[in-house]
């Protein structure tokens, strides 16, 4: 399989319509985590001239890694996007032109079809399925029949996370760098994330086709904001009320031009997230405090590859994360077009990872 077909490179993203602005505002994080170059032979030995220097974070400290694989299902289709969890525990799995929902043994069920590739899905609580495609929404019943198609919101669209509440559907646009908010009928009452210096919004930065968002128990929205490396906690009316993250290729960080790329909550308020480049999936506690490892790079390799291929900032690979009733991880890699479900280790104290090895303060702040 061709990796370059299973997901956009940061290159046509850039070239469709985002503005080079937030590569610039980034350019000089990047120049100081890359302080030393390679030697012209090294950069002769792989597409990917900075690899060498990730070597020291491919393998992760055993200790560090709270989950186990319990189970692994393939995508029904090739080129998977994106994973969500419905009613019943339910796996929806947007792959190809279609919308696959599985049981939660991984039995196929209800395939649907799309007039193009979705992007991203989320599914209500009454098993109502929303359907990002590239620059619009659709709605689906959950025995597959479509029941509505939502107005595009303009040319320079490009939806790539989606998140469904009781009232309101909240949808990433990476085109325009902006979060909307819809009722649940279409109309677009919201947005949410434009660079306001009164309101202390400092803006998204999103490089590549990457940008994610879930709606967490506590009623606020969180949004990666992934060229800044961090998370960000929104009022449903467009307030920033928290942020946490840095940037750094240690295993409490985000490294690369823009992580994290996905996004998923546990039912205690603690996060879920993936990066590409490195691929690896972590849990952080409610405060944004490191907690744990679901699975490190060293899980997957094709995908590290993939990643190297053209762009320093692994454009080319990447994972998505859900999570079910039972606290189970699901981690899609987007390359080897499957499934793994992860669950936490029997016997595992209360205590966070990097507590038990001396501690890292979270990271805290509206920071811009």
């Amino acid at each position: 399989m061709n990796p370059s077909k299973r997901i956009l490179c940061r290159r046509t993203f850039l070239k469709y319509g985002i503005g080079a602005a937030g590569l610039l505002g980034i350019g000089g994080a990047v120049a100081m985590r890359l302080r030393h170059r390679p030697s012209p032979a090294a950069a002769q030995a792989t597409a990917h001239p900075f690899a060498y220097e990730l070597d020291a974070w491919r393998q992760t400290d055993p200790q560090l890694i709270h989950y186990e694989q319990i189970g692994q299902i393939r995508s029904p289709h090739a080129d998977p996007r994106r994973i969500a969890i419905g009613p019943e525990d339910q796996l929806h799995i947007a792959a190809g032109k279609y919308v696959s929902i599985l049981d939660r043994q991984g039995n196929a069920g209800t395939d649907i079809a799309l007039a193009a590739e979705p992007r991203c899905l989320a599914v209500a609580a009454d098993g109502t399925i929303f359907v990002g495609l590239r620059d619009h929404l659709e709605v689906y019943h959950h025995k597959g029949q479509r029941t509505a198609v939502w107005e595009s919101p303009g040319r320079k669209t490009w939806f790539t996370g989606l998140a469904v509440g009781e009232n309101d559907v909240f949808a990433a646009d990476a085109g325009n760098r902006l979060v909307l908010r819809y009722d649940r009928s279409g109309k677009l009452i919201g947005r949410i994330g434009e660079k306001n210096q009164e309101r202390n919004i400092p803006g998204f930065i999103v490089p590549s086709p990457f940008f994610d968002l879930e709606i967490a128990r506590d009623g606020l929205l969180r949004v990666t904001n992934p060229g800044r490396h961090r998370v960000e906690a929104y009022t449903f009316n467009g307030d920033l009320e928290f942020a946490w993250g840095k940037a750094s290729a240690a295993i409490d960080g985000f490294c690369g031009c823009c992580n994290p790329i996905s996004l998923a909550m546990l039912s205690d308020g603690r996060y879920v997230t993936c990066e590409k480049g490195l691929p690896r999936v972590k849990v952080y506690g409610a405060d944004g405090t490191f907690e744990s490892v679901v699975a490190g790079s060293e899980s997957f390799a094709e995908n590290a590859k993939a990643s190297a291929v053209e762009t320093s900032d692994g454009a080319q690979g990447g994972l998505d994360a859900a999570v079910d009733s039972q606290g189970r991880v699901y981690v899609l890699d987007l390359v080897a077009g499957d499934v793994r479900i992860m669950r936490r280790k029997t016997g595992l104290t209360g205590a966070s990872a990097l507590e038990l090895k001396g501690g890292i303060k979270p990271q805290h702040g509206c920071h811009a």
